[in-house]
């Protein structure tokens, strides 16, 4: 039995789709059921895992948001990480425990969903949009080169990691020590995906994740910050807690102004055994995205690209075609979901329009805006739901 949400993302900019229920492993032609854009799914161990934490009572923060903690570190190999309600807060947190101050600027992606730039600003800094690697959909190092070359305000950079490809972190990283900036990995999408060979997360100063219901991997709602750094995992874990002591020395010692972004005990009970799956459920996201690159390598449309030194774990695979809509609208009818991730440039939102750099003409990430589509990748696909959504592709491009 799986269970799926189909209400907007709030977290991370993922619709769950027209669908509901995914198909069959039988004959594409007699599956009548709809292939959603996403189908999250929670094992029998997650429930009763979450059972046990009802009956024990304590269901806000404790031990097992602490363990869950440990074991996502473990396995992004990072130092420390603090466990947060979202990955919006872990973004915001990650950002005030670096000490972003009022007015500062920090170069981040347009083609995002918001929260990446939001938290810049909700933090008390300016988002700087740097365009994006057309073939990537992440950051432009040489774009964010040129705006280094004009601009002595900046004090880091938020990359995103997109659909589940990192972006291309030794040439950011690079810069970054070059010109003496924080970075801060927006990984929300990337859960498991490596760059040269070492899972995303450590790059920088510090990752967030998110564990919305869409995500890799879920919590219900939840967020983590990864960090190598001691002070920044005190500071955030200082930040989610209203600014507690984390020293221990008592519970109503606040030191500092902070929020409440605290995960609760049920959601890290999910997560850690979402988190044991979660190689299985990127492997299969690779499947799955392996039949898609070989079976649509003959269409006019553009699949998804994975340079040699990076892994994509394909939160979305997202192809790209100028006849977006009318694709769009084909496979709507034959009930299969699909998603525009993002269909207007952070930059041109309304909420943007008195950033400096929400003029900015970003070519790459407006084109792209108006050509990419989202296909079903998730683990809960069947061989049956793949063939489907191939065949309405191809049948697509056909009878045109």
């Amino acid at each position: 039995m799986t269970d799926s949400d189909t209400t907007p993302e709030t977290d991370g900019g993922i619709d769950a789709g027209t669908g509901t229920e995914s198909g069959s492993d039988g004959d594409p032609g007699d599956n009548a059921t709809p292939v959603p854009i996403a189908d999250p799914e929670l094992s029998t161990d997650a429930r009763e895992r979450v059972a046990t934490i009802l009956e024990d009572g304590r269901l806000a923060d404790g031990p097992e948001v602490r363990a869950f903690e440990e074991e996502f570190a473990a396995y992004c190999g990072a130092d420390a990480a603090v466990a947060t309600s979202n990955g919006t807060t872990a973004l915001h947190a990650a950002l005030e425990a670096l000490g972003l101050e009022n007015g500062e600027a920090v170069i981040t992606s347009p083609f995002s969903f918001v929260a990446s730039a939001n938290a810049i600003r909700l933090a008390g800094g300016t988002p700087i949009f740097a365009d994006i690697d057309p073939e990537t959909y992440t950051l432009d190092p040489a774009d964010v080169r040129r705006i280094l070359e004009k601009r002595d305000d900046v004090v880091g950079l938020l990359p995103v990691h997109l659909y589940g490809l990192p972006a291309d972190m030794p040439a950011l990283c690079a810069l970054a020590d070059e010109h003496d900036l924080f970075v801060v990995e927006d990984a929300c999408q990337a859960h498991g995906a490596k760059v040269d060979g070492h899972r995303v997360g450590t790059c920088g100063d510090a990752a967030c994740f998110s564990f919305y219901p869409t995500k890799n991997m879920t919590t219900g709602e939840g967020g983590m910050v990864v960090t190598n750094r001691d002070d920044v995992a005190d500071r955030a874990a200082s930040f989610v807690n209203h600014g507690r002591n984390v020293s221990g020395t008592g519970s109503y010692d606040h030191v500092t102004l902070g929020h409440n972004f605290r995960m609760t005990s049920i959601a890290a009970a999910i997560g850690r055994v979402q988190l044991e799956r979660l190689s299985q459920f990127n492997r299969t996201r690779r499947d799955n995205a392996a039949f898609y690159n070989e079976e649509l390598a003959d269409l006019p449309l553009e699949t998804p690209t994975e340079p040699a030194d990076r892994r994509h774990v394909y939160h979305q695979y997202t192809v790209r075609t100028d006849d977006r809509d009318a694709l769009a609208a084909t496979l709507e009818e034959r009930d299969i979901g699909t998603g525009i991730y993002y269909e207007t440039p952070i930059h041109r939102q309304p909420a943007y329009e008195t950033v400096s750099t929400a003029a900015a003409r970003l070519p790459a990430s407006e084109r792209a805006a108006d050509e990419v589509l989202s296909l079903p990748v998730h683990q809960e696909l069947s061989v049956g739901d793949r063939r489907t959504v191939v065949e309405a592709v191809r049948d697509h491009f056909t009878s045109q």
